[in-house]
Order: structure tokens, then sequence, then C-alpha cells
């Protein structure tokens, strides 16, 4: 984790900034063709400053401005969405790349304050009623469907906020990934406030 205290005026990039979906993909020539006061031009140099650095180091970096993401509803019992606790997976070995600049930050949750869904019997009775196959193809069944990346928070755990402007590397779930991947959700959205977020 990169801790900063950024002095930049994020809010007024995310005020000028036009959504097109609920999910706006930002260019460097977006934000460069802005005209911004000089506490907003500090926030632009660096957000560009950003995307070069972990561009250099290999990432592909995308700046997000976000209305909302996608929720996952068709279940009552588990959910498949952003805002439920999960890892990432990744066939290669990478990590994933967090700054929130503006809006509700990430959180993230100690691996071991939280079950894997999937094997909450309650949960994993409703799966195989759901699954249409024979019980040996359950578990690539739990996998295709991305069940199997969902966690339950324990009662009585903390969860961490990432906060705004820092630069978190998350682990993910790969073959050859050392640490256990690490355990994130989005936060319900600040009620009418847009996220800028970096994400790679």
């Amino acid at each position: 984790m990169l801790h900063r205290n950024l002095e930049g005026d994020f809010k007024e990039i995310v005020s000028l900034l036009r959504l097109k979906e609920n999910i706006t993909v930002v260019t460097p020539e977006d934000l460069t063709a802005l005209n911004l006061t000089k506490k907003g031009n500090l926030a632009r140099e660096i957000i560009l400053n950003d995307l070069q650095l972990l561009s250099d180091f290999g990432a592909s970096p995308t700046l997000n401005l976000l209305k909302c993401y996608e929720r996952d509803d068709e279940f009552d019992f588990i959910s498949t969405d952003v805002y439920s606790f999960h890892v990432d997976r990744s066939p290669i070995a990478t990590d994933t790349f967090l700054c929130t600049y503006h809006g509700a930050a990430n959180d993230i949750i100690p691996n071991a304050q939280v079950t894997q869904k999937v094997l909450i019997p309650e949960i994993r009775a409703k799966l195989e009623k759901l699954h249409d196959g024979p019980p040996e193809e359950f578990e690539n069944f739990l996998k295709e469907i991305y069940f199997d990346l969902h966690y339950q928070a324990h009662e009585g755990a903390a969860p961490i906020n990432l906060g705004n402007g820092h630069i978190w590397r998350l682990a993910v779930d790969h073959p050859n990934q050392q640490v256990v991947p690490c355990i994130h959700r989005i936060p319900k959205e600040n009620e009418g406030e847009y996220r800028l977020l970096l994400i790679c």
C-alpha cells in the first residue's frame, strides 16, 4: 500500500467530467481537456502521474467515473456482484491495483473474519438444487458462475476501509499465488456522489 495525503481537488474533476453510463472510462485526453483551478490541476497531475507510473510498471490502469455498479439480485441467498465481499481471480500471476480519488472507497476484510459462501451449509444446499448436472461437476459449476469467489462476513467482523488517495495492491486468486487472495468489496455509494477510481 502506498499511503498518501493528496492535496488536489478531485471533486472539481468529478464535477466537470461527463457521465455517459453508470461506468464511464476517463482517458488522459479527457483529463487534459478540463479547464481546472490550481487545486484541480494538481489533482489532474497526480492522476496522470499515477497512470503513467502503473503503465511503466507493466500494468494496464483504467480511470473510471462511477455512478454505480450493476447489482446481482437474481437469487435471494447469494450475490455475485462487487458489493459482496469477494476475491478477484486471474489465470496469470498478477495483482489488482486500486486507488479511489473521490467517493466511497473499497473495504477489505481479514480472511479469518469471513467464510466462503459456498461452504455455508444452507447456501450450499440451495446451490446444489440449482445445479443441473451430475454431482462430480458441482465444483466446476460453482467456479463457472463465480459463486466460489464470494464470502460472508462473520458476526462482529471489522472491515477496513481503504480510504481516498492511497494506492493499494490486492493479491488475487491465481495458480501461482504465494499469499491468500485479498477479500474486498465496493460499499454502497454515497447519496448523489460519483466515484473516481483507478483500477488495474
